[in-house]
């Protein structure tokens, strides 16, 4: 089992930056694939970046320049550098950590960009 919790949401002004972070508990955290997932209101849960095991990057194309998502191994955590915010941004940011088999998901942290 797996927990997940988020951290360093918030509210920013447009064009401004936050940095997400989500520790994973338990041992089995090297072996995990990463990603962030955000969902706005009244939409579906869509994918922003995933990270694998070995460091490879993939982000979703509206995130692409402005976000970065990292790992640190030793500290169980994987973040996820936000900049050039805009309101279109506005979400609930959630962790997800999976391999084949299964699937975990944190509690969700809520980012606005308004001014």
């Amino acid at each position: 089992q797996v927990q997940l919790v988020e951290s360093g949401g918030g509210l920013v002004q447009p064009g401004g930056s936050l940095r997400l972070s989500c520790a994973a508990s338990g041992s089995i955290f090297k072996s995990l694939r990463m990603a962030w997932y955000r969902q706005a209101p009244g939409k579906e849960r869509d994918l922003v970046a995933t990270i694998t095991q070995g460091g490879s990057t993939y982000y979703a194309d509206a995130m692409k320049g402005r976000f970065t998502i990292s790992r640190d191994n030793d500290k169980n955590t994987v973040y996820l550098q936000m900049d050039s915010l805009q309101p279109e941004d506005t979400a609930v940011y959630y962790c997800d950590a999976h391999t084949p088999l299964v699937r975990y998901w944190g509690q969700g942290t809520q980012v606005t960009v308004s001014s």
